[in-house]
């Protein structure tokens, strides 16, 4: 039986004076929203996004209630989008109020467990897995889709004048399209669920480092956003670390741990 353990940590950073990140760690459902906006209200916009999708972890933590289905994420997303709009429309110095969401959560297809992997925005989920630290999403913004279009390297994305510019998110006059990917559950990988002031400060290969670096969630969660600040803390910085693992020790009486159920 899988069991996972997570951990959080999160700052304001160096130069903003508002943390307009929200995370959830649950049980079968982990996100982190990026707020935009500003003066706006991006805390609120993160917030609201995050609120919804918690919602649709397991009640009192029992995973083995109503399973989650892929199409439920994408359900959760387009109700919090709405209550986003909401907000604006009776917050008018909240208008234009905007998040990202990205996140992993455990979903059943088929009668077996997978994670479903979503993201809305140029927030991250990274995925560890024997030894590798590979990307689980596609930003959606400017520069990727520059990258995307050869026009520009990875390299060259992370200093162009365009790089702070979103081609998604929640906050839209129309629900945003979801990505969704379905993973097959490995005993022994890792996830990285975080808002862009982590990958714009570090680049993959250290992230990769202070990850493996890190074999505690919440030693590898702190140590993550402590190399953001040190590197500029030019943003939000937050960051969720998920430990998959199939050992009953390694995971037996700690609050942050759910498991795949029966």
């Amino acid at each position: 039986m899988l069991r996972f353990v997570s951990a959080q940590a999160t700052d304001v950073g160096r130069i903003r004076r508002l943390n307009e990140d929200s995370a959830f760690s649950g049980r079968r459902l982990w996100a982190v929203a990026d707020g935009m906006g500003g003066h706006a209200a991006g805390d609120v916009a993160s917030r609201l996004a995050i609120e919804g999708l918690s919602e649709l972890d397991a009640p009192d933590g029992d995973l083995h209630g109503d399973d989650l289905h892929p199409g439920d994420l994408v359900a959760g997303i387009a109700r919090a989008n709405r209550r986003i709009l909401a907000h604006g429309r009776s917050n008018p110095d909240a208008r234009g109020l905007g998040t990202t969401v990205t996140g992993v959560a455990q979903v059943r297809v088929g009668g077996e467990p997978h994670w479903a992997v979503f993201n809305v925005g140029d927030s991250r989920v990274y995925r560890a897995l024997d030894g590798r630290l590979s990307r689980a999403t596609i930003d959606h913004s400017e520069t990727e889709e520059l990258v995307l279009e050869g026009l520009i390297s990875p390299e060259e994305a992370r200093t162009h004048q365009a790089r702070n510019i979103v081609t998604r998110s929640l906050g839209m006059p129309v629900d945003p399209p979801v990505d969704l990917w379905l993973l097959p559950q490995t005993p022994g990988e890792r996830f990285i669920v975080c808002s862009d002031g982590l990958n714009s400060e570090l680049e993959d290969a250290t992230i990769a480092e202070l990850l493996a670096a890190h074999p505690d969630a919440d030693a590898a969660a702190s140590a993550l956003v402590d190399a953001a600040l040190r590197s500029g803390g030019r943003d939000n910085v937050t960051v969720i670390v998920l430990n998959v693992t199939d050992s009953v020790d390694d995971a037996a009486d700690d609050p942050r741990v759910g498991q795949t159920p029966a």
